[in-house]
């Protein structure tokens, strides 16, 4: 490779690592042609991109910013999935790849802005979607306000069966 290539794709890595603020290093041994075009096919579809590194050139594009920690796994094959919006779904969708296929493993990786072990990947894909929290979040605080207006329609209720039964009675 020419050193203007491996320039050009050091300046990429870098704005990727720059424009993302979450991404994971995958281990992708034994992966098939056919499997990673369908891994790719997957997180394009999801708007998430998936790309293959030379660790050298990784190393170069991290800046001084990121955790010595991080710089320890760019070892043998690595792949980079990077996540600008819902770093949560690209981690289930790896998850659920691996589990299907059992090519993929997470060496490591970057959760907005915070270093991620790979012990620690799976209680990250095991959490529900944002929009999940945010509607219990809504349930949990609408929650009150409904058993208060229960409170205030119970003697109405009341009172309208028993008049309903003193009706039928005459």
């Amino acid at each position: 490779m020419k050193r203007e290539d491996k320039e050009k794709q050091v300046k990429e890595l870098s704005d990727s690592f720059e424009k993302h603020d979450s991404f994971y290093l995958v281990d992708f041994i034994k992966m098939s042609v056919t499997q990673a075009v369908e891994l790719r096919r997957i997180f394009r579809d999801n708007s998430y991109s998936f790309r293959v590194v030379k660790n050298r050139l990784a190393l170069r594009a991290l800046k001084e910013d990121f955790p010595e920690d991080l710089k320890t796994f760019f070892q043998g094959s690595t792949a980079i999935a990077f996540a600008s919006q819902n770093p949560v779904g690209l981690a289930r969708l790896i998850k659920d790849f691996s589990d299907r296929n059992k090519v993929l493993s997470v060496k490591a990786g970057m959760l907005e802005g915070q270093f991620l072990s790979s012990e620690r990947f799976t209680e990250v894909a095991a959490l529900s979607s944002r929009e999940d929290l945010i509607a219990k979040v809504g349930n949990l605080m609408a929650l009150p306000l409904i058993k208060l207006l229960w409170t205030w329609q119970a003697p109405l209720n009341s009172l309208g069966r028993l008049l309903s039964q003193l009706k039928t009675k005459k």
